[in-house]
Protein backbone atom coordinates (compact mmCIF):
# COMPACT_ATOMS: atom_id res chain seq x y z
CA UNK A 1 0.00 0.00 0.00
CA UNK A 2 1.18 3.12 -0.88
CA UNK A 3 2.43 5.92 2.00
CA UNK A 4 1.49 9.24 2.20
CA UNK A 5 4.30 12.19 2.69
CA UNK A 6 3.66 14.12 6.26
CA UNK A 7 4.57 17.48 5.78
CA UNK A 8 3.46 18.35 9.80
CA UNK A 9 6.80 17.26 11.00
CA UNK A 10 10.76 18.24 10.60
CA UNK A 11 12.52 20.31 8.27
CA UNK A 12 10.35 22.69 6.03
CA UNK A 13 12.74 23.97 3.24
CA UNK A 14 14.17 20.86 1.79
CA UNK A 15 10.56 18.19 2.05
CA UNK A 16 9.05 21.61 0.03
CA UNK A 17 11.35 21.60 -2.91
CA UNK A 18 11.55 17.77 -2.92
CA UNK A 19 7.16 18.18 -3.35
CA UNK A 20 7.48 21.17 -5.93
CA UNK A 21 10.17 19.73 -8.28
CA UNK A 22 7.99 16.96 -9.54
CA UNK A 23 4.67 19.58 -9.07
CA UNK A 24 7.28 22.02 -11.48
CA UNK A 25 8.05 19.20 -13.73
CA UNK A 26 4.70 17.83 -14.29
CA UNK A 27 3.43 21.16 -15.29
CA UNK A 28 6.54 22.17 -17.57
CA UNK A 29 5.45 18.86 -19.41
CA UNK A 30 1.61 19.30 -19.53
CA UNK A 31 2.53 22.75 -21.12
CA UNK A 32 4.43 20.97 -23.73
CA UNK A 33 1.23 19.78 -24.59
CA UNK A 34 -0.02 23.07 -26.05
CA UNK A 35 3.68 24.35 -26.61
CA UNK A 36 4.36 21.05 -28.76
CA UNK A 37 1.15 21.73 -30.53
CA UNK A 38 2.30 25.34 -31.35
CA UNK A 39 6.05 24.64 -32.27
CA UNK A 40 5.21 22.03 -34.95
CA UNK A 41 2.11 23.86 -36.66
CA UNK A 42 4.09 27.22 -36.56
CA UNK A 43 6.74 24.78 -38.46
CA UNK A 44 4.51 22.93 -40.36
CA UNK A 45 1.84 24.77 -41.11
CA UNK A 46 0.64 28.19 -41.64
CA UNK A 47 -0.66 31.00 -39.76
CA UNK A 48 -4.35 30.25 -39.69
CA UNK A 49 -3.34 26.80 -37.95
CA UNK A 50 -1.09 28.81 -35.49
CA UNK A 51 -3.99 31.26 -34.89
CA UNK A 52 -6.58 28.22 -34.38
CA UNK A 53 -4.22 26.57 -31.77
CA UNK A 54 -3.70 29.95 -30.17
CA UNK A 55 -7.02 30.43 -29.62
CA UNK A 56 -8.51 27.06 -29.68
CA UNK A 57 -6.46 25.78 -26.68
CA UNK A 58 -7.12 29.06 -24.88
CA UNK A 59 -10.32 28.02 -24.47
CA UNK A 60 -9.20 24.83 -23.40
CA UNK A 61 -6.94 25.96 -21.36
CA UNK A 62 -9.29 27.45 -19.51
CA UNK A 63 -11.65 24.38 -19.27
CA UNK A 64 -8.72 22.25 -17.85
CA UNK A 65 -8.25 25.25 -15.33
CA UNK A 66 -11.81 25.48 -14.06
CA UNK A 67 -11.55 21.30 -13.76
CA UNK A 68 -7.86 21.81 -12.22
CA UNK A 69 -9.37 24.15 -9.58
CA UNK A 70 -12.59 22.44 -8.76
CA UNK A 71 -10.06 19.19 -8.22
CA UNK A 72 -8.33 21.27 -6.00
CA UNK A 73 -11.24 20.55 -3.14
CA UNK A 74 -10.24 16.94 -2.80
CA UNK A 75 -6.52 17.76 -2.52
CA UNK A 76 -7.02 19.89 0.27
CA UNK A 77 -9.95 18.06 1.90
CA UNK A 78 -7.59 14.94 1.49
CA UNK A 79 -4.31 17.04 3.01
CA UNK A 80 -6.25 17.92 6.01
CA UNK A 81 -7.79 14.17 6.79
CA UNK A 82 -3.71 13.37 6.66
CA UNK A 83 -3.09 16.01 8.78
CA UNK A 84 -5.99 15.19 11.30
CA UNK A 85 -5.44 11.26 11.24
CA UNK A 86 -8.41 10.42 9.81
CA UNK A 87 -7.17 8.64 6.66
CA UNK A 88 -10.54 5.81 6.76
CA UNK A 89 -12.44 9.00 5.31
CA UNK A 90 -9.65 9.37 2.25
CA UNK A 91 -11.96 6.46 0.28
CA UNK A 92 -15.18 7.62 0.37
CA UNK A 93 -13.64 11.48 -0.49
CA UNK A 94 -12.15 9.82 -3.22
CA UNK A 95 -15.50 8.15 -4.53
CA UNK A 96 -17.18 10.93 -3.98
CA UNK A 97 -14.91 12.52 -6.23
CA UNK A 98 -15.22 10.24 -9.12
CA UNK A 99 -18.75 10.55 -9.17
CA UNK A 100 -19.12 14.42 -8.76
CA UNK A 101 -16.03 14.59 -11.66
CA UNK A 102 -17.98 12.11 -14.24
CA UNK A 103 -20.65 14.46 -14.34
CA UNK A 104 -18.53 17.08 -14.99
CA UNK A 105 -17.10 15.19 -18.07
CA UNK A 106 -20.23 14.51 -19.62
CA UNK A 107 -21.11 17.93 -19.50
CA UNK A 108 -17.82 19.28 -20.96
CA UNK A 109 -18.04 16.43 -23.80
CA UNK A 110 -21.43 17.06 -24.60
CA UNK A 111 -21.05 21.70 -24.84
CA UNK A 112 -17.77 21.90 -26.24
CA UNK A 113 -18.10 19.97 -29.59
CA UNK A 114 -21.94 21.08 -29.53
CA UNK A 115 -21.21 25.20 -29.17
CA UNK A 116 -17.95 24.82 -31.41
CA UNK A 117 -19.20 28.04 -33.72
CA UNK A 118 -20.38 30.06 -31.16
CA UNK A 119 -17.53 29.59 -28.78
CA UNK A 120 -15.03 30.49 -32.07
CA UNK A 121 -17.13 33.26 -32.67
CA UNK A 122 -17.49 34.94 -28.79
CA UNK A 123 -13.53 34.91 -29.28
CA UNK A 124 -13.49 36.57 -32.28
CA UNK A 125 -11.29 33.85 -33.94
CA UNK A 126 -10.44 35.50 -37.25
CA UNK A 127 -12.28 34.76 -40.42
CA UNK A 128 -9.55 33.06 -41.75
CA UNK A 129 -8.96 30.35 -39.21
CA UNK A 130 -12.53 30.17 -38.05
CA UNK A 131 -13.44 26.88 -39.00
CA UNK A 132 -10.26 25.15 -38.77
CA UNK A 133 -10.83 26.55 -34.54
CA UNK A 134 -14.00 24.58 -34.51
CA UNK A 135 -12.33 21.72 -35.65
CA UNK A 136 -9.59 22.00 -32.98
CA UNK A 137 -12.33 22.94 -30.23
CA UNK A 138 -14.43 20.00 -31.61
CA UNK A 139 -11.78 17.19 -31.09
CA UNK A 140 -11.14 18.57 -27.89
CA UNK A 141 -14.37 19.17 -26.49
CA UNK A 142 -14.51 14.84 -27.46
CA UNK A 143 -12.00 14.35 -25.28
CA UNK A 144 -13.03 16.07 -22.13
CA UNK A 145 -13.44 12.97 -20.10
CA UNK A 146 -9.53 12.17 -20.09
CA UNK A 147 -8.37 15.91 -18.97
CA UNK A 148 -11.10 15.78 -16.03
CA UNK A 149 -10.10 12.30 -15.20
CA UNK A 150 -6.33 13.18 -15.25
CA UNK A 151 -7.05 16.48 -13.03
CA UNK A 152 -9.23 14.26 -10.31
CA UNK A 153 -6.08 11.61 -10.49
CA UNK A 154 -3.47 14.39 -10.26
CA UNK A 155 -5.53 15.82 -7.03
CA UNK A 156 -5.57 12.56 -4.98
CA UNK A 157 -1.75 12.28 -5.63
CA UNK A 158 -0.86 15.44 -4.26
CA UNK A 159 -3.10 15.23 -1.56
CA UNK A 160 -1.46 12.01 0.10
CA UNK A 161 1.75 14.10 -0.78
CA UNK A 162 2.86 11.99 -3.73
CA UNK A 163 3.69 14.58 -6.61
CA UNK A 164 6.12 11.62 -8.58
CA UNK A 165 3.25 9.72 -9.75
CA UNK A 166 1.78 12.67 -11.92
CA UNK A 167 5.12 13.46 -13.31
CA UNK A 168 5.93 10.13 -14.69
CA UNK A 169 2.89 9.18 -16.42
CA UNK A 170 2.52 13.31 -17.71
CA UNK A 171 6.18 12.58 -19.07
CA UNK A 172 5.18 9.45 -21.21
CA UNK A 173 1.94 11.00 -22.59
CA UNK A 174 4.38 13.66 -23.71
CA UNK A 175 6.33 11.58 -25.54
CA UNK A 176 3.33 10.37 -27.10
CA UNK A 177 1.93 13.44 -28.03
CA UNK A 178 4.96 15.25 -29.53
CA UNK A 179 5.43 11.89 -31.87
CA UNK A 180 1.42 12.11 -32.12
CA UNK A 181 2.05 15.93 -33.14
CA UNK A 182 5.04 14.77 -35.85
CA UNK A 183 2.80 12.25 -37.45
CA UNK A 184 -0.44 14.02 -37.74
CA UNK A 185 0.96 17.59 -38.63
CA UNK A 186 4.71 17.12 -40.40
CA UNK A 187 3.66 13.73 -42.22
CA UNK A 188 0.02 13.67 -42.78
CA UNK A 189 -0.65 17.87 -42.88
CA UNK A 190 -3.95 17.64 -40.93
CA UNK A 191 -3.06 21.15 -39.51
CA UNK A 192 -4.54 22.52 -36.01
CA UNK A 193 -7.05 19.13 -36.08
CA UNK A 194 -3.73 16.83 -36.02
CA UNK A 195 -2.36 18.97 -32.97
CA UNK A 196 -5.72 17.88 -30.94
CA UNK A 197 -6.11 14.48 -31.58
CA UNK A 198 -2.55 14.08 -30.76
CA UNK A 199 -3.28 16.01 -27.53
CA UNK A 200 -6.24 13.97 -26.70
CA UNK A 201 -4.30 10.96 -27.39
CA UNK A 202 -1.73 11.73 -24.82
CA UNK A 203 -4.15 13.04 -22.35
CA UNK A 204 -5.46 9.08 -22.45
CA UNK A 205 -2.43 7.77 -22.14
CA UNK A 206 -1.84 9.93 -18.64
CA UNK A 207 -5.23 8.14 -17.30
CA UNK A 208 -4.32 4.77 -18.37
CA UNK A 209 -1.14 5.07 -16.48
CA UNK A 210 -2.33 6.62 -13.63
CA UNK A 211 -4.91 3.80 -12.80
CA UNK A 212 -1.92 1.51 -13.32
CA UNK A 213 -0.20 2.78 -10.87
CA UNK A 214 -2.83 2.78 -7.86
CA UNK A 215 -3.95 -0.76 -8.57
CA UNK A 216 -0.18 -1.72 -8.28
CA UNK A 217 0.70 0.67 -5.32
CA UNK A 218 -2.60 1.42 -3.96
CA UNK A 219 -3.86 3.96 -1.70
CA UNK A 220 -2.69 4.72 1.73
CA UNK A 221 -6.25 4.11 2.44
CA UNK A 222 -9.19 1.57 2.09
CA UNK A 223 -11.08 2.32 -1.43
CA UNK A 224 -13.47 -0.43 -2.80
CA UNK A 225 -16.70 0.05 -5.44
CA UNK A 226 -19.11 0.39 -2.98
CA UNK A 227 -17.25 3.52 -2.34
CA UNK A 228 -18.55 5.31 -5.53
CA UNK A 229 -21.41 7.23 -3.83
CA UNK A 230 -22.58 10.44 -3.65
CA UNK A 231 -21.46 10.77 0.15
CA UNK A 232 -23.17 14.26 0.22
CA UNK A 233 -21.35 15.49 2.96
CA UNK A 234 -17.78 15.03 1.17
CA UNK A 235 -19.40 16.25 -2.13
CA UNK A 236 -20.84 19.66 -0.23
CA UNK A 237 -17.13 20.09 1.15
CA UNK A 238 -15.76 19.63 -2.01
CA UNK A 239 -17.95 21.76 -3.48
CA UNK A 240 -17.96 24.42 -0.74
CA UNK A 241 -14.32 24.20 -0.72
CA UNK A 242 -13.31 23.74 -4.77
CA UNK A 243 -15.91 26.23 -6.09
CA UNK A 244 -14.62 28.85 -5.12
CA UNK A 245 -11.52 28.33 -6.50
CA UNK A 246 -12.80 26.82 -10.01
CA UNK A 247 -15.31 29.86 -9.87
CA UNK A 248 -12.31 32.13 -9.63
CA UNK A 249 -10.20 30.87 -12.17
CA UNK A 250 -12.53 30.10 -14.57
CA UNK A 251 -13.59 33.77 -14.60
CA UNK A 252 -9.69 34.88 -14.19
CA UNK A 253 -9.72 32.51 -17.60
CA UNK A 254 -12.63 34.71 -19.06
CA UNK A 255 -11.08 37.86 -18.78
CA UNK A 256 -7.91 36.24 -20.68
CA UNK A 257 -10.40 35.33 -23.36
CA UNK A 258 -12.05 38.70 -23.35
CA UNK A 259 -8.22 40.35 -23.92
CA UNK A 260 -7.92 37.75 -26.58
CA UNK A 261 -11.13 38.83 -27.80
CA UNK A 262 -10.06 42.31 -28.20
CA UNK A 263 -6.70 41.32 -29.41
CA UNK A 264 -8.04 38.85 -32.39
CA UNK A 265 -10.00 42.98 -33.82
CA UNK A 266 -6.67 43.97 -34.25
CA UNK A 267 -6.07 41.39 -37.54
CA UNK A 268 -4.57 37.78 -37.58
CA UNK A 269 -0.70 38.57 -36.94
CA UNK A 270 -1.81 39.98 -33.72
CA UNK A 271 -3.94 36.88 -32.93
CA UNK A 272 -1.02 34.58 -34.05
CA UNK A 273 1.62 36.45 -31.88
CA UNK A 274 -0.28 36.65 -29.01
CA UNK A 275 -0.97 33.10 -29.25
CA UNK A 276 2.66 32.25 -29.69
CA UNK A 277 3.37 34.70 -26.77
CA UNK A 278 1.26 33.40 -24.51
CA UNK A 279 2.48 29.96 -24.71
CA UNK A 280 6.03 31.50 -23.42
CA UNK A 281 4.30 32.83 -20.66
CA UNK A 282 3.16 29.56 -19.77
CA UNK A 283 6.47 28.18 -19.00
CA UNK A 284 7.99 31.51 -17.73
CA UNK A 285 5.03 31.11 -15.09
CA UNK A 286 5.96 27.28 -13.87
CA UNK A 287 7.81 28.60 -11.10
CA UNK A 288 5.29 30.01 -9.05
CA UNK A 289 2.16 28.06 -10.54
CA UNK A 290 4.30 25.08 -9.09
CA UNK A 291 4.47 26.76 -5.83
CA UNK A 292 1.14 27.49 -5.86
CA UNK A 293 0.16 24.33 -6.21
CA UNK A 294 2.55 22.70 -3.76
CA UNK A 295 1.82 25.07 -0.63
CA UNK A 296 -2.16 24.33 -1.00
CA UNK A 297 -1.45 20.54 -0.14
CA UNK A 298 1.94 21.31 2.46
CA UNK A 299 -0.20 23.88 4.10
CA UNK A 300 -3.78 21.96 4.36
CA UNK A 301 -2.09 18.82 6.36
CA UNK A 302 -0.24 21.43 8.78
CA UNK A 303 -3.97 23.85 9.15
CA UNK A 304 -5.84 20.10 9.80
CA UNK A 305 -2.74 19.25 12.21
CA UNK A 306 -3.16 22.91 13.53
CA UNK A 307 0.04 23.76 12.85
CA UNK A 308 -0.74 27.07 11.46
CA UNK A 309 3.72 28.28 12.24
CA UNK A 310 4.63 25.83 9.95
CA UNK A 311 2.45 26.98 7.25
CA UNK A 312 3.14 30.23 7.46
CA UNK A 313 7.11 29.83 7.31
CA UNK A 314 6.27 27.23 4.35
CA UNK A 315 4.48 30.61 2.74
CA UNK A 316 7.45 32.38 3.13
CA UNK A 317 10.33 30.41 1.88
CA UNK A 318 8.02 29.67 -0.96
CA UNK A 319 7.99 33.36 -2.02
CA UNK A 320 11.24 33.39 -1.13
CA UNK A 321 12.64 30.94 -3.61
CA UNK A 322 9.84 31.78 -6.34
CA UNK A 323 11.00 35.57 -6.24
CA UNK A 324 14.87 34.23 -7.01
CA UNK A 325 13.48 32.78 -10.19
CA UNK A 326 11.24 35.71 -11.09
CA UNK A 327 13.75 37.55 -11.62
CA UNK A 328 15.47 35.31 -14.37
CA UNK A 329 12.30 34.74 -16.12
CA UNK A 330 11.64 38.90 -16.28
CA UNK A 331 15.02 39.28 -17.89
CA UNK A 332 14.44 36.84 -20.07
CA UNK A 333 10.73 37.52 -21.29
CA UNK A 334 11.53 41.37 -21.10
CA UNK A 335 14.98 41.59 -23.01
CA UNK A 336 14.86 38.94 -25.09
CA UNK A 337 11.21 38.01 -26.37
CA UNK A 338 12.28 37.83 -30.19
CA UNK A 339 14.18 34.88 -29.21
CA UNK A 340 11.97 32.83 -27.35
CA UNK A 341 8.86 33.77 -29.44
CA UNK A 342 11.00 32.34 -32.26
CA UNK A 343 11.15 28.69 -30.78
CA UNK A 344 7.02 28.49 -31.92
CA UNK A 345 7.19 30.60 -35.12
CA UNK A 346 8.72 31.14 -38.09
CA UNK A 347 6.64 34.23 -39.58
CA UNK A 348 9.07 37.76 -38.56
CA UNK A 349 6.18 39.84 -38.22
CA UNK A 350 3.90 36.93 -35.66
CA UNK A 351 8.05 36.92 -33.80
CA UNK A 352 7.79 40.91 -33.42
CA UNK A 353 4.40 41.08 -31.96
CA UNK A 354 4.60 38.00 -29.60
CA UNK A 355 7.58 39.50 -28.06
CA UNK A 356 5.92 42.85 -27.42
CA UNK A 357 3.29 41.38 -25.87
CA UNK A 358 5.67 39.54 -24.01
CA UNK A 359 7.41 42.21 -22.17
CA UNK A 360 4.05 43.26 -20.20
CA UNK A 361 4.72 38.97 -19.16
CA UNK A 362 8.23 40.03 -17.61
CA UNK A 363 7.06 42.63 -15.46
CA UNK A 364 4.07 40.42 -14.42
CA UNK A 365 7.21 37.85 -13.19
CA UNK A 366 8.20 39.90 -10.56
CA UNK A 367 4.96 40.29 -9.24
CA UNK A 368 3.40 36.60 -9.58
CA UNK A 369 5.73 35.10 -7.47
CA UNK A 370 4.22 36.78 -4.32
CA UNK A 371 0.20 36.36 -5.63
CA UNK A 372 0.95 32.65 -6.63
CA UNK A 373 2.39 31.76 -3.58
CA UNK A 374 -0.80 33.59 -1.10
CA UNK A 375 -3.27 31.75 -3.22
CA UNK A 376 -1.49 28.28 -2.69
CA UNK A 377 -1.24 29.19 0.87
CA UNK A 378 -4.99 30.58 1.06
CA UNK A 379 -6.14 27.60 -0.60
CA UNK A 380 -4.61 25.34 1.73
CA UNK A 381 -5.70 26.90 4.91
CA UNK A 382 -9.83 26.96 3.58
CA UNK A 383 -10.34 30.55 2.57
CA UNK A 384 -10.80 29.88 -1.11
CA UNK A 385 -14.04 32.56 -1.00
CA UNK A 386 -11.04 35.34 -0.64
CA UNK A 387 -9.03 33.59 -3.36
CA UNK A 388 -12.16 33.89 -5.53
CA UNK A 389 -13.30 37.12 -4.64
CA UNK A 390 -10.11 38.69 -5.11
CA UNK A 391 -9.43 36.89 -8.60
CA UNK A 392 -12.85 38.22 -9.49
CA UNK A 393 -11.74 42.11 -8.54
CA UNK A 394 -8.31 41.83 -10.29
CA UNK A 395 -10.06 40.21 -13.48
CA UNK A 396 -12.87 42.36 -14.08
CA UNK A 397 -12.08 45.07 -11.53
CA UNK A 398 -8.41 45.83 -13.22
CA UNK A 399 -7.40 43.19 -16.02
CA UNK A 400 -10.45 43.56 -18.23
CA UNK A 401 -11.12 47.52 -18.34
CA UNK A 402 -7.08 48.53 -18.55
CA UNK A 403 -6.93 46.14 -21.73
CA UNK A 404 -9.93 47.27 -23.18
CA UNK A 405 -8.90 51.04 -22.60
CA UNK A 406 -5.55 50.42 -24.24
CA UNK A 407 -6.72 48.50 -27.07
CA UNK A 408 -8.58 51.41 -28.12
CA UNK A 409 -6.10 54.21 -28.01
CA UNK A 410 -5.29 55.77 -31.07
CA UNK A 411 -1.42 53.95 -31.23
CA UNK A 412 -2.49 50.43 -29.94
CA UNK A 413 0.42 48.22 -28.49
CA UNK A 414 0.58 44.93 -27.37
CA UNK A 415 2.69 45.88 -24.93
CA UNK A 416 0.47 48.61 -23.49
CA UNK A 417 -2.50 45.73 -23.64
CA UNK A 418 -0.40 42.86 -22.00
CA UNK A 419 0.47 45.79 -19.42
CA UNK A 420 -3.56 45.21 -17.77
CA UNK A 421 -1.95 41.73 -16.06
CA UNK A 422 0.58 43.20 -14.31
CA UNK A 423 -1.74 45.82 -13.03
CA UNK A 424 -4.03 43.63 -12.20
CA UNK A 425 -1.72 41.78 -10.06
CA UNK A 426 -0.46 44.42 -8.83
CA UNK A 427 -4.04 45.11 -6.78
CA UNK A 428 -4.80 41.09 -6.15
CA UNK A 429 -0.95 41.14 -4.25
CA UNK A 430 -2.37 44.16 -2.29
CA UNK A 431 -5.58 42.23 -1.03
CA UNK A 432 -3.70 39.22 -0.05
CA UNK A 433 -1.33 41.44 2.12
CA UNK A 434 -4.47 43.14 3.28
CA UNK A 435 -5.79 39.42 4.57
CA UNK A 436 -2.96 38.15 5.81
CA UNK A 437 -2.57 40.36 8.53
CA UNK A 438 -6.11 40.30 9.28
CA UNK A 439 -6.50 36.68 9.46
CA UNK A 440 -3.74 36.42 11.43
CA UNK A 441 -4.73 39.39 13.69
CA UNK A 442 -7.93 36.80 14.50
CA UNK A 443 -5.56 33.88 15.55
CA UNK A 444 -3.80 36.00 17.75
CA UNK A 445 -7.31 36.77 19.55
CA UNK A 446 -8.16 33.14 19.20
CA UNK A 447 -5.35 31.93 21.40
CA UNK A 448 -3.63 30.84 17.95
CA UNK A 449 -6.24 28.46 16.58
CA UNK A 450 -7.46 29.29 13.11
CA UNK A 451 -10.90 29.42 12.56
CA UNK A 452 -13.05 30.48 9.62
Amino acid sequence: MQKENNFTQGRILWPLIKFMLPVFLALFLQSLYGAVDLLIVGQFGNATDVSAVSTGSQLMHSVTGLVCSFSMGITIILGQLIGRGEREEGGRVVGSGIVLFACIALGFTAIVPLFAPQLANLLNAPEEAFDKTCAYLRICGFGSVFIVAFNLLGSVFRGIGDSKTPLLTVAIASVVNVFGDLLLVSVFHMGAAGAAWATIAAQAVSVILSLLVIRKKGLPFTFHKNMLRWHRQHIADMIRIGLPIALQDFLVGVSFLVILALINRLGLIASAGVGVAQKVCGFIMLVPSAFSQALSAFVAQNVGANRLDRANKTLWYAIGLSAGVAVVMFVLAFFYGEMLCSIFAKDPEVIAAGAQYLKAYGVDCLLTCFLFCFIGYFNGIGMTRFVMLQGIAGAFGVRVPVSYFMSHLPEVSLFKVGLATPSSSLVQIILCFICFGLTMKKVRKNGGVLKL
